[in-house]
């Protein structure tokens, strides 16, 4: 341990394995956002904080079962191409995400007027969503999200304790920006409807690579964050107006 930290490759590698879990953390800060919205606003918090937490257990979890992650990349069987453990896991999160992020996009275009909680489904009586099952499946989609970051962890740093750190800093950072990114996603509609277009995609991508394509991720990432940024102007022109609209009426 000593050995590492004079040594200046394994800050290096910490700074940008971090950098890097911090940017793949983006997309699990905004799932557990979007599923932990339907709860009422004064569990949401707590609700993502446990979904950030069970994040953190389970990438130090598959961290220190390296061997075994490193296992799960064999060849289970040949269907039309080969699949590995990993590459189902993949393949399953990706089509789950894919469902879960569309069905959500159609709650929010068809009943953006249902309060927080509450699920609403024509014909029927509004029904509060369980804790419980929120929970899972924040848990669920957690363990293929820590995956996918495992993975990339191991081929960027040689050394399990800089993983770990790196991992460690990358969740305390999701923890303390959870909150505010949190609530900006839940007030602003269009934006939570791009940030579930922007999980489609990451649905898509774990989907392709679980069937033995590769996607950059660099891709998506930037372009993610040029509708971000486009949608930004529009929000700032949006208030612009409104201004001079009550100035007007004034």
């Amino acid at each position: 341990m000593m050995e590492l930290l004079s040594d200046s490759q394994a800050w290096v590698s910490l700074l940008v394995l971090t950098t890097m879990e911090i940017v793949l953390g983006i997309d699990n800060i905004v799932f557990i956002t979007i599923l932990c919205g339907r709860l009422p606003p004064e569990r949401q918090l707590g609700a993502r904080r446990i979904g950030i937490t069970a994040a953190l257990v389970s990438r130090i979890a598959l961290l220190l079962s390296i061997s075994w992650v490193m296992k799960l990349e064999d060849t289970l069987f040949t269907l039309v191409v080969d699949w590995s453990g990993k590459d189902l896991i993949l393949a399953a999160g990706g089509l789950f995400l894919i469902y879960k992020a569309t069905v959500e996009i159609h709650e929010n275009v068809n009943h953006p007027e249902a309060p927080s909680g509450q699920d609403v489904t024509p014909g029927e009586p509004q029904k509060v969503v369980s804790f419980g099952r929120i929970i899972g499946q924040v848990m669920l989609l957690d363990v293929v999200f820590s995956l996918d970051s495992v993975i990339t962890a191991v081929g960027m740093a040689d050394h399990i304790p800089v993983m770990v750190a790196a991992v460690l800093i990358a969740v305390g950072v999701m923890l303390i920006f959870a909150g505010p990114i949190g609530d900006f996603v839940q007030t602003h509609p269009t934006i939570r409807v791009l940030a579930l277009a922007f999980l489609v995609l990451i649905g898509v991508m774990l989907l392709i690579e679980g069937t033995g394509g590769h996607i950059n991720k660099g891709y998506i990432y930037s372009a993610m964050g040029f509708s971000l940024a486009v949608e930004m102007l529009n929000m700032r022109m949006r208030r612009r107006a409104a201004a001079r609209h009550r100035l007007a009426i004034r």
